[in-house]
């Protein structure tokens, strides 16, 4: 027996040994793999010696005596921080991912095959401006001398996550920088989901005019009816329900409805300045990753210095300001995209019905690589009006007539997207009509250009706007029969009718995403926008100052207070706030009780440290549960947000919307009142079994966390504890401080969608300009860098924004020369 102890001791002593020796292997390569900062390093494929500053935050000055020296500068310094992440933009942009990651990224992969977005990108190259060409070419070759630096000198493959998925470092091309700008096109329209989930509630309710309550228009100028969308297809019957094709799990190419693009931005005049000077604040609303998907940077060009944010691989700085101007953007929910139900011959299923008859689909073959599985050849097919679109996606097979398949007509499926060569101008106009006038070249994804110089500022709609007939059957809302000539698009309106708010009289211009024109189809822009609650909530600020400073632009950036609680509270508690008695302790009456005794004296601020807002989104996530769960059955899974239009069309019951509120399947008819009564106990009891039973112990910040997940190595046990970033946040769905919630799973309140880049700009004083990101500059799980800005973030603090080059040398952490040989 003791020497079977001796023996298993050795043998345990021996694995321990073997186990440090491997971590500390694994913590050496991937250490090896943090970039250095302070070097002089020889560059072949520089015209001149670049000089790097990294501030104290590692936000790269990056002084170059020509543009392409600058570009190069910018595609090294991104191949150093976020060189995984740039290779996997790529690789799904080009639906290469099954390649390294096997057959769980199969459906991603041949989505982005059959949308043909990198072919696309290839022959956009040749469209670019000639300075834009120059950008491209330099940027890729700034990158590809990092990946050589990395290849001569061992410098652990360039982040840790290349030991873990076998992949290799292929050269950058320009056509990469523009395969991701397409994706970023992808991720911020959502027009594809709306038309599919109307399609899919049309055919579940009974009375079709139910459809605006749950789906509302924002308010506004009346639309014309819609059809029911059976009505569009009368020769082929369709289900009242089809289930939903589970979401992708790991690595989804498209984010869930709700969960696209959204932004703030506002701009104030001279006039309307206590300084005298323009001002300008942003903050881009994305899904949130660790890293983000924004880096700083700051280049200078012969037009002058320019400094924001950057996408890594991406040669430009999207938002920020110059010496010039300042821009920032805002998703403008343009109604760029439409499905089409495309007519098979029934004969010839390799046709496809046209306004002059049958015609054949343009096909290609396409091999998917899988890794460790037989690679799968798929066939791509094209119609007139786009490709076709497999109906495992975007729940197509759900609304689709038998004999038909769905194919997407979408303006960022151009071969000749000139979108990176306004990118490259914006950064060097020199006022606000030179602005916006390269902003002509945009073409996806449409976005609001909130820009200012010295004296002016302004909005413009950039984004090519598709031109549709006014005949047509559903006006862009839900799929359209293919064949009809009145439902196919007929190219695209004129630069001149994009909306444009040029000095406006009042001295501010601003943008939430919500409606921004109120003009008849088809020059209406879109029928779906992404606000009509902050909007409230920032007009309110905007007026309540005759002038204003940096420092009120901040304060309405960070604004927690949530217009849609305030609306709402008082219209769904009025029948439940006041007892005649108080109910006994430890009832479920007692505990409603206490919760609206919260409730009554809030004043609708979301803030992370009380109680109030955790119970109020319990409680009307319950309420719109109660009210449709009954009406669309399991297609209520798909509503996963609140949409405080539809509450309050109920509660007001606006053109008999109180239908909602009786529960058909029960004898009884139930009012709003009980419904609401019900959802506040529904809510109290998830509350109990979730965060226990003080209520005023809550806070609403451990709900509402915001998880930066990386995205590939965020669900692993305990390598998610290093790489992912969790904080308590303030805010909500519907506060200007903005952090879109979940909707679904455990975690259903946790912020995942939010402004990952903040910036406000001064041109009183533009060295006082302040940016912030919210993760880190490196993308390095071991890099010092990786989350130092999140804190910040979360506290709502901002870091100097200064073209000043000895201020970025004073406490510079590094400086990296590139010399030429």
């Amino acid at each position: 027996m003791a020497t079977l102890f001796r023996w298993l001791l050795r043998l345990t002593t021996a694995l321990l040994i073997l186990a440090l020796v491997g971590i500390l292997l694994a913590r050496h390569l991937a250490v090896r793999s943090l970039p250095e900062y302070d070097k002089t390093r020889p560059t072949a494929g520089i015209t001149a010696d670049i000089e790097i500053v990294r501030d104290n935050n590692a936000v790269p000055h990056i002084m170059a005596l020509s543009d392409r020296d600058a570009f190069f500068g910018l595609g090294y310094v991104h191949a150093q921080d976020r060189l995984w992440q740039m290779m996997l933009l790529r690789r799904t942009a080009q639906g290469r991912l099954s390649e390294i990651f096997g057959a769980k990224t199969v459906r991603t992969d041949t989505l982005l095959r059959r949308l043909d977005l990198y072919p696309l990108s290839v022959a956009s190259v040749a469209h670019q401006d000639p300075r834009t060409l120059d950008a491209l070419e330099a940027y890729a070759a700034g990158v590809n001398a990092r990946i050589s630096e990395i290849n001569a000198e061992a410098l652990g493959r360039g982040a840790p996550e290349f030991f873990l998925f076998d992949s290799s470092l292929a050269p950058w091309q320009p056509a990469d920088s523009i395969a991701i700008v397409k994706l970023m096109a992808l991720q911020l329209t959502g027009h594809i989901g709306d038309e599919v989930l109307r399609a899919r509630t049309s055919l579940m309710l009974d009375d079709d005019t139910r459809l605006s309550d749950i789906l509302p228009d924002i308010p506004g100028e009346a639309i014309a009816a819609l059809p029911e969308y059976a009505a569009l297809f009368p020769d082929s019957p369709l289900p009242r329900y089809a289930e939903s094709t589970p979401p992708d799990p790991f690595l989804p190419a498209v984010p869930p409805r709700g969960l696209s693009g959204a932004s703030n931005a506002w701009a104030a005049a001279p006039e309307r300045s206590a300084a005298r000077g323009t001002l300008l604040a942003n903050d881009p609303h994305l899904g949130l990753t660790a890293p983000s998907i924004w880096y700083l940077a700051r280049m200078q060009l012969q037009s002058g210095g320019v400094i924001g944010g950057t996408i890594p691989g991406i040669p430009a700085i999207m938002v920020g300001r110059s010496e010039h101007i300042a821009f920032g953007l805002t998703s403008s929910y343009l109604d760029d995209q439409d499905l089409h139900i495309e007519k098979l011959n029934p004969d010839n299923p390799e046709e496809v019905l046209t306004p002059e008859g049958y015609k054949p689909f343009r096909t290609r073959k396409s091999i998917v690589d899988i890794k460790d599985e037989a690679p799968i050849t798929i066939t791509l097919r094209f119609t007139e009006n786009g490709p076709v679109l497999p109906g495992s996606q975007f729940d197509l097979e759900t609304i689709t007539p038998p004999g038909h398949v769905v194919s997407l007509n979408w303006t960022a499926l151009s071969a000749e997207d000139t979108s990176i060569s306004a990118a490259v101008g914006l950064m060097m106009a020199q006022d606000v009509s030179e602005a916006i006038e390269v902003s002509r070249a945009y073409v996806a994804p449409s976005q609001n250009l909130t820009v200012i110089d010295d004296t002016t500022v302004a909005m413009k709609l950039v984004g090519q706007m598709p031109r549709r007939d006014p005949n047509h059957q559903s006006k862009g809302r839900l799929p359209s029969p293919g064949w009809i000539a009145e439902n196919r698009w007929q190219g695209n309106l004129p630069y001149s009718q994009n909306p444009e708010f040029l000095a406006p009289r009042g001295g501010i211009v601003g943008n939430t995403n919500n409606k921004i024109v109120d003009r008849p189809f088809p020059e209406h822009v879109s029928f779906e926008w992404g606000d009509s609650q902050r909007i409230q909530r920032w007009k309110t600020l905007m007026q309540g100052r005759k002038v204003h400073t940096r420092d009120s632009f901040i304060e309405a950036q960070l604004d927690t207070v949530s217009p849609a609680a305030r609306t709402l509270l008082p219209l769904i508690g009025r029948d439940l706030w006041y007892t005649t008695e108080a109910a006994p302790e430890g009832t479920p009456e007692r505990r409603r009780q206490q919760a609206l005794a919260l409730l009554a004296e809030w004043n609708g601020e979301m803030n992370e440290h009380m109680p109030e807002p955790l119970i109020y989104a319990a409680w009307l996530r319950a309420l719109q549960e109660r009210l449709i769960r009954d009406n669309l059955g399991p297609l209520a899974d798909e509503y996963t947000h609140v949409e405080p239009l539809f509450i309050e069309r109920v509660f007001r019951n606006i053109d008999g919307a109180a239908w909602w509120c009786d529960v058909i399947r029960s004898a009884k008819i139930e009012s709003c009142s009980d419904i609401a009564r019900l959802a506040l106990d529904d809510a109290l009891v998830w509350i109990d079994e979730t965060y226990g039973t003080q209520l005023e112990a809550l806070r609403w910040g451990d709900a509402h966390v915001a998880i930066h997940r990386h995205p590939v190595l965020g669900d692993i046990p305990i390598v998610r504890t290093f790489v992912n970033i969790r904080q308590n946040t303030s805010g909500g769905d519907f506060t200007l401080l903005r952090g879109r919630t979940a909707g679904t799973g455990s975690e259903p309140f946790a912020n995942v969608h939010a402004a990952g880049y903040r910036g406000v700009y001064d041109f009183a004083d533009p060295d006082s300009s302040v940016f912030i990101m919210s993760t880190g500059q490196s993308g390095h799980p071991l890099s010092r860098h990786y989350d130092d800005l999140g804190q910040l973030w979360r506290r709502g603090e901002y870091i100097p924004m200064s073209l000043d080059i000895d201020l970025a040398r004073a406490a510079a952490s590094g400086i990296t020369r590139l010399v030429k040989p």
